[in-house]
């Protein structure tokens, strides 16, 4: 099980600012990070799993607790 990396409260933002935020972070990382992401914009869960399929990065899991989504996103290459 990997470690998380780092972390990103996206909470309270709406599309396109969690995407744009993910991308901006998983920049930042080294290959084999992971990272957690906490969204409640009803658009994220689409939007960022559609993101992180097409960049080939991992999504590792995705919870959802009420209006709450929580990412865990491994970068791959």
């Amino acid at each position: 099980m990997s470690t998380v990396s780092k972390k990103l409260d996206a909470r309270g933002l709406f599309c396109p600012e969690p995407v744009f935020r993910t991308k901006m972070e998983i920049e930042r990382m080294q290959v084999g990070e992971t990272l957690t992401v906490l969204a409640d914009d009803p658009n994220a869960e689409e939007d960022i799993s559609r993101w992180v399929k097409r960049t080939g990065h991992e999504l590792l899991s995705l919870n959802k607790n009420d209006n709450s989504l929580e990412f865990l996103i491994k970068k791959v290459k």
